[in-house]
């Protein structure tokens, strides 16, 4: 695989929130909805903090080596299990739902994002070792979205009748139904069937999602000495007892999420306001929210009720049944791990942002957040095109009508903007308006009001002259709106529709090695990735 990158500032793209690029930025408005800088001194900061925190490393590496004996495991990744005894080993943390397949491509760009910046830190702060953790989300119950991938302009969806939490749910055969029917997609690539019989292997008839997942990933990953942490465990969970009992009783992060939304500036959009109680119930076969209504706790779409003592009552004894959201989900993550960064996409940071409060309430460290690596990959049709078009990758970050204008201006050999004429229309209605002042005030505002219904009409021509021009070049601009869509699938970045398996089903075991050679750690910007 021959490829070039270059890359770009996330608010040069336009893609961004702006709370993200002021955050990148170092804004002083979002300041106080942080803790440390994504930089080296950040990290340094966040490692003096967290080797002060009660982390229980001998339950966490007692739940990892339970984990992995379904598994041939590779060595790295066992020593760094075994690393996390230790009080100067940390952890680089990022977190995703247990996606079909791994969903979109953007589950794997935050994976590589761990692994590079944990070896990049591993050289900078030596006397320190840094662990790549992925935290599976698997207790997410949203099929709908973890249950569909996009492959080639063509969505895939597991119509299984399971419900509840995606992690428990089992491989059945629709599922099975739905790779072969992938097979027949992507085995017209040179490494379609590689992939195909490598996910086939893996996703096994009755087997959970969360085991094939962590199977999955730990096949790409292993060899990084990537950890994969399964949370869905019940002495993970009784280690967060407290912080539920907490939830359950005070409901103090709804206040503490609140008091943050406050503070946050009208120009940013608030991501979560999180409810009264943030913690699910959870059993095989639901994932339901609990409500405290009429002096009980109710499990919603349920008959299921607790009295005060009842429900505490089961949260000793069942742990397990216990599962944060969106808002507490956070917290149980920097709890269990010694962890001192979180990387995630623009909507995480955004949330985690909220939660700093949080955090202080329950006495946990709080990492340093890090804007997830995005790629836009243009392979070589689309890359040959762009050249040919005289433009450059980067110019596809601008609407498809700007870039026509851009190009047509660029190729014309008529002079299609009157610049000049409008500054000779400026000094004429000067000179005008001056002369006509000496003579009365009221015929210098005239001759004003005069310049301004001319200059109107100059842009007027001038549009019309760019419109003219650009009917010569429409076969430039449906070439433009090609390459549009296939850098931008549904008008949106690539990295949130496309899958991985076609890319592995074109360059193999190139892929990931790529995209991890042009990831950075500290250095956050886009990259944009040219195949040949």
């Amino acid at each position: 695989m021959h490829y070039t990158v270059s890359y770009l500032s996330y608010e040069s793209t336009g893609l961004f929130s702006n709370l993200v690029t002021d955050y990148l930025n170092n804004d002083e408005k979002v300041k106080s909805l942080y803790l440390h800088r994504p930089n080296l001194k950040g990290i340094e900061e966040a490692i003096k903090i967290n080797s002060e925190s009660n982390t229980d490393r001998a339950l966490l590496v007692s739940a990892l080596k339970k984990q992995y004996e379904s598994i041939q495991s590779s060595e790295l990744v066992i020593k760094n299990i075994d690393s996390l005894l230790n009080g100067n080993v940390f952890t680089i943390c990022t977190a995703h739902q247990p996606n079909i397949f791994t969903g979109h491509l953007y589950f794997i760009y935050k994976i590589i994002h761990a692994i590079k910046l944990a070896e990049e830190l591993n050289h900078a702060i030596p006397e320190n070792r840094f662990v790549p953790i992925y935290y599976m989300g698997s207790e997410d119950a949203d099929l709908d979205e973890l249950g569909e991938i996009f492959i080639k302009g063509k969505t895939y969806k597991w119509a299984t009748q399971q419900k509840g939490a995606v992690g428990r749910m089992k491989i059945d055969q629709s599922l099975l139904a739905m790779m072969n029917e992938l097979e027949r997609q992507l085995s017209i690539e040179p490494f379609g069937l590689k992939i195909i019989n490598k996910i086939k292997s893996i996703y096994t008839e009755g087997k959970t999602i969360e085991q094939a997942t962590f199977e999955f990933v730990h096949d790409l990953f292993g060899e990084y000495g990537l950890v994969v942490l399964l949370p869905d465990n019940k002495n993970l969970k009784a280690l967060f007892a407290n912080i539920a009992k907490k939830e359950l009783t005070e409901q103090f992060s709804y206040q503490c999420v609140q008091e943050t939304i406050k503070t946050i500036p009208n120009q940013y959009k608030v991501q979560v306001a999180g409810r009264d109680i943030n913690l699910f119930y959870l059993k095989d076969d639901f994932r339901e929210r609990i409500e405290w209504n009429n002096d009980k706790y109710e499990i919603v779409n349920t008959a299921i009720t607790f009295t005060h003592d009842e429900i505490l009552q089961e949260l000793e004894n069942y742990p397990e049944r216990f599962s944060p959201n969106v808002i507490l989900r956070p917290l149980f993550q920097e709890m269990i791990l010694p962890n001192i960064a979180f990387i995630g996409g623009g909507g995480e940071l955004a949330y985690w942002m909220e939660l700093k409060n949080v955090f202080d309430k329950a006495t946990i460290p709080y990492p340093v957040l890090i804007l997830r690596n995005s790629f836009s990959i243009v392979d070589e049709k689309t890359s040959d095109l762009i050249k040919k078009l005289g433009l450059y990758e980067a110019d596809f970050f601008e609407s498809a009508t700007a870039i026509h204008e851009k190009l047509v201006k660029k190729n014309s050999t008529h002079h299609l903007e009157l610049s000049n004429a409008k500054q000779s229309l400026h000094l004429l209605y000067n000179d005008i308006k001056a002369a006509a002042s000496t003579i009365d005030v009221t015929l210098g505002d005239h001759a004003g009001a005069m310049y301004v219904k001319s200059l109107r009409r100059i842009e007027s021509l001038e549009k019309k002259m760019i419109k003219a021009e650009k009917r010569k070049y429409e076969d430039e601009l449906r070439q433009i709106c090609k390459i549009k869509v296939a850098l931008f699938p549904n008008h949106i970045l690539q990295e949130r529709v496309d899958n991985f398996l076609p890319y592995y089903a074109k360059w193999g075991d190139d892929f990931i090695p790529a995209i991890y050679k042009s990831s950075k750690g500290l250095e956050q910007e886009f990259c944009i990735m040219s195949t040949a």
